[in-house]
Formats: structure tokens, C-alpha cells, sequence
């Protein structure tokens, strides 16, 4: 019985509640809470009902609050007969020793964190607040970042995930755009015998230019990939063939590309926190009409002059007669797709950290988490966030001798 269903029969106790945990704990049983996102467009949630049904089934006790998975069509009845407990407060889920979530957490939610728990959430390092941070560390959370865990060949595989989904769903809604019904061209995206193809140029050719070329060539597209690494645009060229066109980015090949282009797929990421501006507004004039601008790359800036978030209730706009999409996190726009993508992630680490020992001894033997971890105990063990913001930063790998 789900702590929803007690609710509806009789008061529950908040002290039965910690008991029941309590004894949980002293079993070498994991205790996660799940709460529900409240940052603006966010659908994804970090476990699907059939991870759930798997970790509970190892004896672990997960907290959910009420309608945390609704946005990625994932019910409450579905996670409640996963053997979720369900509850209506954030400040119950904010009780656990693990916090599990998909967005960064606010304010908000940091004051609900006790001192020693663990977090484990997006950090998005060129959004982050100092202030979040700082009271993070004042509360001696352990934080990881999911967007820096390596799996055991040395991918990051959650940014790889979301990579993919994001490129494959931009070709998906430039298709959108390109027709009637949104005052596109009026075109099919793709190639027909007798009908010139569909011309797509990607700027970038990692994961997102690469499942962004994967699923523009299978509609028959003609595509053109431009990227500053060799190695990607050869990686590209090995997994699409030859014919595929690619190029480093030069102002006048690209000016050429871009004024023959139906949609431009923006995926280039730079090596700072901000993506490089690549097309210029006079380049963009000289697009064809009705032309379609998706700005994958908006998350960290925009590969365009004219680069601005959007939202999905507003998801386009206007540029010299040239639709530009720009909402950020892309993925969060197939949110059951990306939480099934998520849910693979996570549920082998909370396993992994439950037979290693809990959290303490995973990080001892387990590097990709470490890599992960931008808190231990308070202490600041990303290297990047503290030279950001100018704070003391401690190496992980050396205080992992003295504390673990």
C-alpha cells in the first residue's frame, strides 16, 4: 500500500514514516526521494515505473511526489503499484538520503536539503547560481552532476542520451515547420523521385550533428556537415559514406551553404561555456524564404547572431522571413523518450552504489562517478565551478584518501 493510499483511509504519522525508513537504512537499503520538477518546461523525470519496480524489488524504499511523472505520461497509480511511496509534500521527498531529480535544483528546493545528503541532479555549468552553490556547500551536500558521469569506456552517457534524442527530434521538427500548417514552405522534408531534396546544413558534427545527419539522410535529405574537428567530421563521413558532404567552417563555404539551405540544424558546441556564433544575421538574410533555423545549441548560447531562447508555448519567431526555433532543453519536448533514456542511467548506478556500499565506497571504486562529483561533505571538487566563481577548490582524488 502506497503512503497516498493510507492517506485516504487514515492519517499517517510523520514518525511511522521515519521508523519505517530508519529500519530501511539499517539494512543496507537505499532510501531515494524523487520530487516533482518545477523548472519551466521541464517533462522528464529520472526513473520510469519499471525501474522503480526493480529497486524496490531489491528491498529499496522510493519516495515520489504526487504527479512527478505526469509530464512524461507516466501516472501516479502506475508508480504507486511500482511499489513508489507516494506523497503530496516536497519537504517528505526532501527527507530521503538520496534526492534524485532531472533539473538543477532552486533555491527553493536547496532549502529543503538536510546536511549529508546526496543530490543527484543536472548542474548546467553555465547557468549555475553562486548562491545555490554556496548553500550547497554551507549544508555539506554531497551534489552530483549527471551530466558529468562516465560510464566504463569513458563516455559521458546521459549527455550522449540526450544528444541523440536531441538530434534526431530537430530534424523531426524542422519537418514540422517546413509544411503549410506553420507557415513553412509548404515542403515534405526529405527526397522524392522527380522533386529536387530537401538542403540541410548541421553545424556540428558530434552526437547531435551526427543523429541529426542519421535521421535527415533517411528521409532522403541532401546533407551538409560542418565541423572545426577533423576527427568528427571523419567519424561521420565513416558511419554515412562518402558522398556525405562535410566541411571545416570557412566564411565563404558556408556562405554558400546557408543561402541554399531549407533548414539549419545549430549543434556546433564550443570549447568555453558559451557555443560559437557562427551564422550572422546578413547571412541569415540571404536564406531562402520560409526557411527553417533549429537552434539545438540554445541551451549554451545559440550558433546564431540572432540566437534567443523561445519556449514551447511560443516554440518560433521570425528572422528576415526565416523561422527560428529556439527552446532550450530540447529533449524535455519528448519527455517520456528522454526518462526512459535517463532511467537506463540511473538505475544501474543506484544499484551499482547500493552493492558497493553506499556512496562513500563508490566513489572510492568507481572513477566515473568521481567525475561526477562537484560536492563531497561541502567541499568543491569541480574544478571549473571554482574558478568560476573564485572558490576554494578541493581535489577529489585526495581528499577521497582522508574521508573515505
Amino acid at each position: 500500500m502506497s503512503i497516498s493510499d493510507q492517506n485516504e483511509t487514515e492519517p499517517l504519522k510523520p514518525a511511522t514514516q521515519t521508523q519505517t525508513l530508519s529500519k530501511e537504512r539499517k539494512n543496507g537499503k537505499l532510501f531515494i526521494g524523487i520530487p516533482k520538477e518545477i523548472t519551466f518546461q521541464e517533462n522528464r523525470v529520472p526513473l520510469t515505473p519499471s525501474a522503480i519496480q526493480y529497486l524496490t524489488g531489491l528491498g529499496h524504499v522510493i519516495v515520489m511526489e504526487k504527479g512527478a511523472g505526469v509530464n512524461a505520461n507516466f501516472s501516479d497509480l502506475q508508480y504507486s503499484e511500482a511499489g513508489a511511496e507516494l506523497v503530496s509534500s516536497p519537504k517528505q521527498v526532501y527527507e530521503a538520503d538520496i534526492v534524485l531529480k532531472v533539473a538543477p535544483p532552486t533555491k527553493k528546493e536547496v532549502n529543503f536539503l538536510q546536511s549529508g545528503q546526496i543530490l543527484i541532479s543536472a548542474l548546467q555549468l553555465n547557468q549555475v547560481d553562486e548562491s545555490c552553490i554556496k548553500m550547497l556547500m554551507e549544508k555539506r551536500i554531497n551534489a552530483i552532476a549527471y551530466e558529468f558521469l562516465e560510464d566504463g569506456s569513458g563516455t559521458l552517457p546521459i549527455i550522449r542520451a540526450m544528444s541523440e534524442i536531441a538530434g534526431t527530434a530537430s530534424i523531426l521538427i524542422a519537418a514540422e515547420y517546413l509544411n503549410n500548417t506553420h507557415l513553412g514552405k509548404g515542403e515534405l522534408l526529405g527526397g522524392f523521385a522527380g522533386i529536387p531534396p530537401t538542403q540541410i546544413v548541421i553545424l556540428g558534427a558530434g552526437a547531435v550533428g551526427e543523429y541529426a545527419t542519421k535521421a535527415a539522410l533517411g528521409l532522403g535529405a541532401n546533407v551538409k556537415v560542418f565541423d572545426n574537428h577533423l576527427h568528427r567530421l571523419r567519424r561521420v563521413q565513416k558511419n554515412f559514406g562518402h558522398h556525405l558532404y562535410t566541411s571545416t567552417i570557412h566564411p565563404k563555404v558556408m556562405q554558400s551553404a546557408v543561402e541554399s539551405a531549407d533548414v539549419i540544424i545549430g549543434a556546433l558546441r564550443g570549447s568555453g561555456s558559451r557555443s560559437p556564433m557562427i551564422i550572422s544575421n546578413d547571412m541569415i538574410s540571404q536564406m531562402r524564404p520560409h526557411s527553417v533555423i533549429i537552434d539545438v545549441s540554445i541551451d549554451s548560447g545559440g550558433n546564431f547572431e540572432c540566437s534567443e531562447a523561445t519556449s514551447h508555448e511560443k516554440p518560433v519567431r521570425k528572422i528576415n522571413d526565416v523561422i527560428y526555433y529556439g527552446v532550450p532543453n530540447i529533449t524535455s519536448r519528448v519527455g517520456r523518450t528522454a526518462s526512459y533514456a535517463l532511467s537506463n542511467v540511473f538505475t544501474p548506478l543506484m544499484d551499482s552504489m547500493n552493492m558497493n556500499g553506499g556512496f562513500s565506497d563508490s566513489l572510492r571504486k568507481n572513477s566515473g562517478l568521481r567525475n561526477g562529483t562537484y560536492l563531497f561533505k561541502g567541499n568543491l571538487t569541480n574544478k571549473s565551478l571554482a574558478d568560476k566563481f573564485n572558490l576554494k577548490y578541493h581535489d577529489l582524488d585526495l581528499i577521497a584518501g582522508i574521508y573515505l
